[in-house]
């Protein structure tokens, strides 16, 4: 590949997928009401560290007017710490011939909206599944936010309105439902052989889950593999997971001889942060610049919330075959 070549992917596919990525971010976040946010603000070394005092609810007391002083013992006003990390990621390398791509010698022609939106639509889906992977690891470490009845049963409306009553009055903060794709036509499905009148004819409304948002999406962390095969839905808060756009996206275009054509390799380093409502990434278990295992284990994930409810938010949990 020539030098004018590497300006042009450099100078205007690039740029465009960070211009595309923020376009694609905020549909998103309009979309899923909220529940997983994403951002294109800057996160600056491996871990986002931020402090917040800690409930108070606790040193609230009855006081008998009418009877004697006695010694009441303080309670300390203490600081808690919020932990995000900071989640690295790559493209290829990729091989190819430098005849073959001629079109990026035309950096207003389709080749550049084509290419940037295949990274910008990639880099969001690593971002979105990283963010599912996380919170159905911390949720699901949390008994009191989980409702797990894979022993005996698949999950239903039933199952998630028992998630969400993990929330007790702070149920109507939960924003929206997070699901694959077979779970939500599981759902359809039962609803259409319900005997209840769950829509009229003047205004059909087939699936209802519970008056949420529901985000469907095949995140591989809402399946997992065992004996019985378990499927997941999450029941989320507004702002339950933050995703931090690291605003660093580095390519580099390499041309090498020594084939009986010439070879151009193509690879791309990106990287984002990720935090959540009420947990904070244990820096020490779980390290800095994390892998996908150490992102999806619970116990890296620490409750800093004093109370379940100030979480983000509940998970369900069913046997995927029922």
């Amino acid at each position: 590949m020539s030098l004018s070549q590497m300006e042009v992917f450099n100078q205007f596919i690039m740029p465009a997928t960070i211009e595309t990525l923020g376009q694609n971010v905020a549909a998103f976040n309009e979309a899923s009401n909220g529940a997983i946010r994403l951002t294109t603000e800057g996160f600056t070394g491996d871990f986002l560290q931020e402090s917040f005092f800690s409930s108070i609810h606790s040193a609230q007391r009855r006081v008998d007017r009418n009877a004697a002083q006695a010694t009441v013992t303080p309670v300390d006003l203490t600081q808690l710490k919020h932990s995000s990390v900071k989640v690295a990621g790559g493209f290829g390398p990729i091989r190819f011939e430098p005849s073959q791509l001629t079109w990026l010698n035309k950096p207003t022609s389709e080749g550049i909206e084509v290419a940037s939106r295949n990274f910008a639509e990639a880099m969001m889906k690593d971002q979105i599944n990283t963010a599912i992977a996380s919170l159905v690891a911390a949720i699901g470490n949390q008994a009191t936010a989980t409702n797990d009845v894979s022993a005996t049963a698949g999950i239903t409306q039933s199952v998630l309105n028992g998630a969400h009553a993990k929330f007790g009055d702070a149920s109507m903060n939960l924003a929206a439902n997070v699901m694959s794709g077979d779970m939500y036509h599981k759902l359809i499905a039962q609803n259409l052989v319900n005997t209840a009148t769950l829509f009229t004819a003047g205004n059909v409304r087939v699936v209802d889950i519970l008056g949420k948002v529901v985000i469907v999406i095949d995140a591989p962390s809402l399946y997992e593999a065992g004996t019985p095969n378990l499927q997941k839905v999450l029941g989320l808060v507004e702002g339950a997971a933050i995703v931090f756009d690291g605003s660093e996206v580095t390519s580099n275009i390499q041309t090498v001889n020594g084939q009986t054509r010439i070879e151009t390799t193509m690879q791309v380093d990106y990287d984002f942060g990720i935090g959540l409502k009420g947990y904070a990434w244990d820096e020490a278990n779980g390290g800095k610049s994390p892998s996908d295992a150490a992102i999806g284990t619970g116990t890296n994930w620490d409750k800093v919330a004093t109370d379940i409810k100030h979480t983000a938010g509940v998970i369900a949990i069913g046997d995927a075959a029922l």
